[in-house]
This record gives structure tokens, C-alpha cells and sequence, in this order.
């Protein structure tokens, strides 16, 4: 498997503390893996650091087959690679429709012109259904994204990331506030997303990451404690007594 983003090195210290703490971590192309870890292990932090959020004091974030070096970048440009992510709390425009949700996310030219001038075209509609489809959402296109239940909006979040054709997603704890019948789809998704998109989840709830069977990375004051499946790491002592089991 090649790799498509590489970190070697990390370290961020605010005010004194150390977030990230010689932290080293890479994910291969059409990968899924799950981030796992105490409160305060620095798992925002790294992905603040990979999307441009945060610049680390050392190391270094290298992308794709070039090896560009995503320090360099602004989180625009970040984006514009291929790097999107999912925050927790939903994004949306609540008072816009599914469709328009996914219609705003599209990648097209940002300039003002370019938005001025926008009109969409049979292409970029049938771009949009393709996505509801994907995440679980076509019947509910027409519906305003305030009125979507909560697993719902998470699917939306999701379908607006990939209407910017990412090659690797970032997704925070989606199956927080999820009903069983909820989180059953959203496991389905990041697994089917995986095929053709890197996947990074980091997640709290240990039965949802049982259930994605992947390769799972454990983080604690700012480095890898261990890496492996979920069934290796949890044997880990050190996992157990900082993490697993509190």
C-alpha cells in the first residue's frame, strides 16, 4: 500500500504544555483508521495540525506521491489538495435545503466572478444525487437540513466533504447522539467510503470502532502509545491503564 500522508516528528507545546509529543503517524491510500485516546491526548491538535490549523514548533505533515509538505500550505490550500474534514458539531446551513447543502460544497472556482456567474448544470445535479445516495440522504434532498435528525446531519457533513472530492477525510466522533439503526449506517458508510477515499475517524465509543475492523491508533499525552486492531491494542497494558480502563 503506498502512503499518502506521512508525519514525522510532531511537536506543538501551548503555554509550556506539550500537546503533541514527537508524534509520528501515516495512513496509506484507501485506508480506514480509527484515532482513539484519552481527553487530552492531542488527537484535535493533529488533525489541526494536518489541516493547516495549527503550525507544529517541529516535524513535518508530507502529502501524497510528491512529498509536499503541508506546513507550507494554508488550510485553503490544504482543502484544495484533497484534505477535508468533519468536525464534531455539525456545519450546516440549517434554513438551506439537503440539495442546496450539497450544491454550496461543490468544487467549482471561489473567485467572485465565478460564484456571481454560477449556474448549475445537469452534471453537477446528478453529482448531488450521487452523493445523497451515498450517504443515506436521497429521499431527503428536498428537505431543510434543520428539520434532518441528528445521524442525519452527520451524513449531510459528510456528503459535503465528499462534493469537494477529498482523497482522505477527516471525521470527528460521527456516532455521538446516533440511534443503533444510525450508527449501523454510518459504519456501513466509512467502510464503503474507504474504498475509494482514505478515512480517519476519531472516535470515543469503543463498540462503533469494533465495528469499523480497522486498523486502530492509540494516543496519549501527545504520541502513539500503540497501533494495531483493536483486539491487539486493547491487550496493551499501557492502553489499558491510561485509556481502556478507566
Amino acid at each position: 500500500m503506498t502512503i499518502l500522508l506521512e508525519a514525522n516528528g510532531l511537536n506543538v507545546s501551548f503555554d509550556g504544555f506539550k500537546a503533541i509529543n514527537n508524534l509520528s503517524f501515516s495512513i496509506a491510500h484507501n485506508e480506514l483508521r480509527a484515532i482513539i485516546g484519552p481527553n487530552g491526548a492531542g488527537k484535535t491538535t493533529f488533525m489541526d495540525i494536518i489541516t493547516g490549523k495549527t503550525k507544529p514548533d517541529s516535524g513535518t505533515v508530507l502529502w501524497g506521491k510528491k512529498n509536499l509538505s503541508l506546513l507550507r500550505m494554508s488550510e485553503a490550500k490544504i482543502v484544495e489538495l484533497g484534505i477535508s474534514r468533519k468536525f464534531q458539531k455539525p456545519t450546516l446551513i440549517e434554513s438551506q435545503t439537503v440539495f442546496d447543502n450539497i450544491m454550496l460544497s461543490l468544487k467549482k472556482p471561489r473567485n467572485p466572478i465565478s460564484t456571481l456567474l454560477y449556474k448549475i448544470s445537469s452534471n453537477d445535479k446528478k453529482e448531488i444525487f450521487n452523493i445523497a445516495a451515498e450517504v443515506n440522504l436521497l429521499e431527503n434532498l428536498k428537505s431543510l437540513a434543520g428539520e434532518l435528525s441528528h445521524g442525519q446531519k452527520q451524513w449531510l457533513e459528510i456528503g459535503m466533504l465528499l462534493a469537494q472530492k477529498p482523497n482522505l477525510l477527516l471525521i470527528d466522533e460521527p456516532a455521538a447522539g446516533m440511534t443503533a439503526p444510525e450508527r449501523n449506517k454510518t459504519v456501513k458508510l466509512l467502510k464503503d467510503l474507504s474504498i475509494n477515499h482514505s478515512v480517519v475517524v476519531v472516535e470515543h465509543d469503543m463498540e462503533f470502532v469494533k465495528a469499523l475492523e480497522c486498523r486502530v491508533t492509540v494516543l496519549h499525552e501527545g504520541s502513539v502509545l500503540a497501533e494495531g486492531s483493536l483486539d491487539y491494542v486493547s491487550k496493551n497494558k499501557k492502553v489499558i491503564d491510561v485509556y481502556l480502563g478507566r
